[in-house]
């Protein structure tokens, strides 16, 4: 069957703010959807969308397709039983930096270490925004909050290199405002088999306006990021004369034509490399030092916990002695009651 996008829109008014990042990024899923449909042979049956608590998990309800709304920091757990019981579905976690990386942190991380297939879009606007503009685990140090009134003293994560750390297998970074890429990045995810951790920056208009901004407003965008694709060069800039070389063991910005620089001393992108060193530094770059890594930046292959459990009963099923319910009450030490 050849899908639309409007096959996955639900009938339900989209509650967010206007003007909020999350209207861009339902639009993405929902126009990425026929598309992985077409690459995977999938229909629509087969798509599941869970969430946990915040602004950004109202997601499910605005998605035709099956979905499950949790409990504040769970989606992760729901999403692996959903995985684990039926492997045949494809399964979309929907979450926020506070639900995923504060109460759901334990959940998260583990979820990316067992390496489950399951695809994670990570709603990044640096605040709680449904509870009304407390800080969050990645709100800048020094943002002044209802819940740090001074300026938090806590240093923030970068979900990227927890996603590292945990030894994630794809992680991939979007704007809001970015929504072809977004689109694309969330086909690669569901290539992917295990877990795609993407992380969409997103601008939260009530409570944290314009967190992003040096990054997405279009005067400066393009200077200010780097899209990688992988098997291209790091090229950037609005006039793409702006790359990355390693300059020993760091990243160095360079400018195509100056001090006997050529596209040929630009690195190229290597999102299946094993190896997660370099991987590592793209996704720390900062502004202004640095562009911002967009793009799918890591993607590698290993096993997932969803195969494994399944490898595992067909071994123990094929050398058990145990066939029926019958076998299992009589095997081990028993007795005779008289």
């Amino acid at each position: 069957m050849k899908y639309t996008p409007q096959d996955f829109k639900s009938n339900q008014e989209v509650k967010w703010c206007p003007g909020c990042g999350d209207h861009a990024i339902l639009a993405s899923v929902q126009r990425s959807m026929p598309e992985i449909c077409e690459a995977l042979n999938y229909t629509k049956e087969r798509f599941v969308f869970v969430s946990g608590i915040g602004c950004s998990s109202r997601f499910p309800y605005y998605m035709e397709t099956y979905g499950f709304h949790g409990i504040h920091g769970r989606a992760s757990a729901i999403a692996t039983g959903v995985k684990v019981a039926n492997p045949t579905l494809t399964v979309w976690q929907v979450t926020g930096d506070g639900d995923a990386l504060a109460i759901g942190g334990n959940h998260f991380i583990h979820a990316v270490r067992r390496n489950i297939d399951i695809n994670i879009i990570l709603f990044n606007n640096q605040i709680y925004g449904l509870t009304k503009g407390q800080y969050s685990p990645t709100s800048k140090l020094g943002m002044v909050t209802k819940t740090s009134p001074y300026g938090t003293v806590e240093h923030p994560f970068n979900p990227g290199a927890l996603v590292l750390g945990s030894r994630g297998t794809f992680f991939a970074r979007s704007l809001d405002v970015e929504l072809k890429l977004t689109q694309d990045i969330m086909v690669e995810s569901a290539k992917h088999d295990g877990t795609a951790v993407t992380e969409v920056l997103v601008n939260c208009v009530i409570f944290n306006d314009k967190t992003h901004f040096n990054l997405v407003d279009r005067e400066f965008r393009a200077d200010r990021t780097i899209v990688l694709k992988h098997g291209e060069p790091m090229i950037f800039g609005k006039e793409r004369d702006k790359g990355l070389v390693l300059d020993g063991i760091k990243l160095k910005v360079v400018k195509i034509g100056e001090n006997g620089i050529t596209e040929k001393d630009i690195l190229v992108h290597d999102a299946k490399e094993e190896n997660p060193g370099l991987h590592s530094m793209l996704i720390d770059m900062k502004f202004p030092e640095y562009p911002v890594a967009l793009g799918v930046i890591r993607a590698v292959k290993d096993s997932t916990y969803d195969d494994n459990v399944r490898d595992q009963l067909t071994e123990v099923r094929s050398k058990s002695t145990i066939k029926t319910m019958d076998d299992l009450l009589k095997s081990g030490a028993t007795w005779e009651v008289k």
